[in-house]
């Protein structure tokens, strides 16, 4: 092969996105389209960790600023005991304080998912590729929640107007409750985020499999919002009761009203109704739903403006 034949290839080989066979044929000679979870070709990991970084945190940053009014409307549905009325002032507060813990926890996400994602790709046959995805989500969420739940933790106690600012609440937090109140609800949030984050990139990603090989071609930005709203706002649903659980055992306090999951679980069905574990479903629904077409229309088109950079570099 001479060197404009390996330039060639070279540029075809950068251009194909993780996974997936470009040839849009089916006419003539050519060969129909294909989707293929598996890429054979080297795998450049600081690459795809540094694009998920970049790409995690963008996409992070500007679905909590957008959606932040309804995911505090969500929160003080969940902390509100009984028949119990909702504030629908500063439905901002602590959104600074938030952001500065959602950026790195995005980056971290995607910046652990993406790497984790190509190499089990790799290492599953195609038929398993949703086991993949579903252990790369997990997996992402574990390592991003040591800097996810301190921020949760903050932004829910401003959220219902216990602290005025982030700072203030970090220090009062810790003077109250020890650094170890910065990690209050931990096993809950695992508990909902977890299983949520791996379900969540799984529906996304085989949707977006099965949508490239009816539509025999690459999708295009809004159709990967739809599928990502989908996907959002599917397992937003069916992880409320989760959510209710984690809210009220971070927002507790000092006051120690739940010791553990169960006794919370217990506590809100006998007191409150087995209703009270679906409280905030509409507004989170809502949120994750659009956070979801945000999110992951912004994260696929900044990994595309990165890998387009790449591509062009060499």
């Amino acid at each position: 092969m001479d060197s404009s034949d390996a330039k060639s290839s070279a540029k075809a080989a950068a251009a194909k996105p993780d996974g997936v066979d470009r040839d849009l044929g089916g006419y003539g000679k050519r060969k129909p389209f294909q989707v293929s979870v598996r890429d054979d070709r080297p795998l450049d990991f600081w690459r795809i960790v540094c694009e998920g970084v970049v790409a995690g945190g963008t996409a992070g940053v500007v679905v909590e600023a957008a959606l932040y009014p309804i995911d505090t409307i969500k929160t003080r549905l969940q902390a509100a005991h009984g028949g119990g009325k909702i504030a629908l002032r500063g439905l901002y507060s602590g959104l600074a304080g938030n952001l500065a813990g959602v950026l790195p926890a995005s980056a971290i996400f995607v910046g652990v998912y993406e790497p984790t994602k190509q190499k089990l790709l790799r290492a599953f046959p195609d038929n398993l590729s949703a086991l993949a995805h579903l252990t790369a989500g997990a997996l992402g969420g574990l390592a991003s929640s040591l800097v996810r739940v301190p921020t949760e933790v903050v932004k829910q106690r401003m959220q219902t107007r216990e602290f005025a600012s982030a700072p203030s609440a970090v220090r009062l937090i810790i003077a109250r409750e020890g650094f170890r109140g910065l990690y209050a609800g931990y096993g809950s949030f695992l508990l909902r985020d977890l299983p949520f984050d791996a379900v969540q990139f799984c529906i996304y990603e085989q949707l977006r499999i099965g949508y490239r090989i009816v539509a025999r071609r690459e999708l295009k930005d809004h159709e990967n919002a739809m599928i990502g709203a989908f996907a959002g706002a599917i397992t937003g649903a069916i992880t409320t009761p989760l959510d209710v659980i984690k809210t009220r055992l971070m927002i507790q306090g000092a006051t120690k009203q739940y010791r553990s999951i169960s006794h919370c679980v217990k506590n809100i069905i006998q007191e409150e109704g087995p209703a009270a574990l679906m409280k905030g479903v509409g507004p989170r629904v809502l949120w994750i739903g659009i956070g979801g077409s945000i999110f992951f229309s912004i994260l696929e088109r900044t990994k595309q403006i990165l890998a387009d950079r790449h591509s062009k570099s060499q």
